[in-house]
């Protein structure tokens, strides 16, 4: 029977290994998470763990402790390069043959099912995926590195979303659009954004610092930094609290209004 006391010790003891794990400081457990949930968790992470130590032999640079889950495929190992805490969850596939490669940064999580993707034909191979330290991006997400895909630090991704940085030419209609060639600008999304759930990113487009992307959003513009947008296409509805008085970023008010 483990008491009250027991029971704190063992929670900040986990947040202290996982934020040294993660190299996040301000990493803290919820006080109130059952132990034996916990402990269920920290016996898969252990698992995970294992699975990782074994990338060292097949990507070019990975940092322990890092965690792998179940069926988690990677092409193109040469290419990736792994920051410490980072974790990739069961049936993530990051396919990184590319110019550039593949850089998972320090504390980033690809839920399950995500997809990285950075090269779509033999014919042209494509331009690499970059995600900074501390992202997440949620389950059945879509990253496609043709045109090249920058996503900044603590970026918060919701599932499903989808990053397509490449077009298709079809101005001659007597040619099939499949041999008119292609337009890549490359995706950047800013630090510090929130990615609604479902939100869909067109070629060229960047998403500024500190911004909102309501869920379903079709973002085929520019976002300024430290706005709120949605739609589709998706259109900046107002900025954060603050922002539109002082022209300077908030801390107040949260991602939630």
């Amino acid at each position: 029977m483990i008491d009250a006391a027991d029971g704190r010790t063992v929670h900040n003891l986990v947040s202290r290994l996982m934020g040294v794990a993660r190299k996040d400081p301000f990493y803290k457990l919820d006080p109130d998470f059952p132990l034996p949930a916990l402990a269920e968790i920290l016996g898969r992470r252990g698992l995970d763990a294992a699975r990782g130590a074994m990338l060292k032999a097949r990507v070019s640079r990975v940092d322990m402790p890092c965690f792998v889950g179940r069926e988690v495929k990677i092409i193109g190992g040469r290419q990736v390069r792994m920051g410490r805490g980072c974790a990739l969850h069961d049936y993530v596939l990051v396919d990184a043959v590319s110019r550039r490669g593949v850089s998972i940064g320090v504390g980033v999580t690809l839920d399950r099912f995500v997809l990285v993707k950075c090269t779509g034909t033999l014919r042209e191979l494509g331009e690499g995926v970059t995600i900074g330290d501390y992202s997440s991006l949620g389950a059945f997400c879509f990253v496609g590195g043709t045109g090249g895909v920058s996503i900044g630090r603590n970026v918060l991704g919701g599932q499903r979303l989808s990053f397509h940085p490449e077009n298709h030419v079809f101005q001659d209609s007597e040619v099939p659009i499949r041999e008119q060639g292609t337009t890549r600008r490359g995706i950047v999304v800013e630090d510090d954004c929130w990615l609604g759930s479902g939100a869909i990113f067109l070629d060229g487009v960047t998403v500024g610092r500190g911004s909102v992307i309501a869920a379903g959003s079709v973002v085929n513009t520019d976002i300024p930094p430290f706005s709120v947008a949605g739609g589709v296409p998706a259109r900046v509805l107002r900025l954060r609290p603050d922002n539109a008085e002082t022209g300077k970023p908030t801390t107040r008010g949260g991602m939630h209004e």
